[in-house]
């Protein structure tokens, strides 16, 4: 699914001397994300044309993000004490990932309020299959796939907006983002071989593209 060239709309700033991020071209970025698609112009377009609406909803989802980690404890944690440290790590940062957001929020006189969710999330986690162990390695890796498409729009953002303090924050965002997709990925090969890990993680990045490239018309952060 990779596309010949890199989509027209991105501008490679000049301190990347024609890389993007962490010092690789763009879609070597992509696939370290282990992503198959890239994010098209549409979503610059919600982007350009209702930021608020992206920003709330990047706050729901840190939310989220913090609750997925902690349940993970709940469901999987026992007998695990080095997974219950490292998924409470993951809570902790994206809790704190939400109370930035909110700041943000604030200083730009939005108010943080309910919004209709995107379909990105329900679609991807209707892909996890039901029974152990391989719930659990589905449920992993799509948190690890969530992340790491976060990690590709904050990435975007940091680059996209004119607004410089916003910019910046989202560079200080999505390095964290890699490193719990990296997380995830890891802790799936507690509950299947290192192969298998890959394998599932290969098909379910596959439909990860497919739901990006299908889209939402709701101006969302995985829209």
């Amino acid at each position: 699914m990779r596309p010949k060239s890199q989509p027209s709309w991105k501008r490679l700033p000049a301190r990347h001397s024609g890389t993007l991020y962490l010092d690789v071209p763009y879609w070597d970025f992509v696939a370290l994300l282990n992503l198959q698609t890239t994010t098209g112009e549409r979503w610059v377009e919600q982007v350009d044309r209702d930021l608020p609406s992206i920003l709330i909803d990047h706050a729901h989802c840190e939310k989220k993000a913090a609750g997925v980690a902690m349940s993970l404890i709940f469901a999987y944690g026992s007998g695990r004490p080095a997974m219950c440290r490292e998924l409470s790590e993951i809570v902790v940062e994206e809790l704190e990932h939400f109370r930035l957001v909110l700041d943000l929020l604030a200083e730009r006189d939005i108010a943080f309020a309910a919004l209709k969710p995107g379909a990105y999330g329900r679609k991807l986690n209707e892909l996890v299959r039901h029974g152990e162990p391989q719930r659990a390695l589905d449920r992993l890796l799509v948190a690890s796939l969530i992340e790491a498409r976060s990690c590709e729009r904050f990435a975007l953002l940091r680059d996209h907006v004119t607004d410089r303090q916003l910019a910046d924050f989202y560079g200080s965002l999505f390095e964290s983002e890699a490193r719990h997709h990296s997380t995830y990925v890891q802790m799936a090969t507690i509950f299947a071989p290192e192969p298998v890990v890959r394998a599932r993680l290969l098909e379910l990045s596959a439909e990860e593209a497919r739901i990006i490239e299908v889209g939402d018309e709701l101006p969302r952060m995985h829209s």
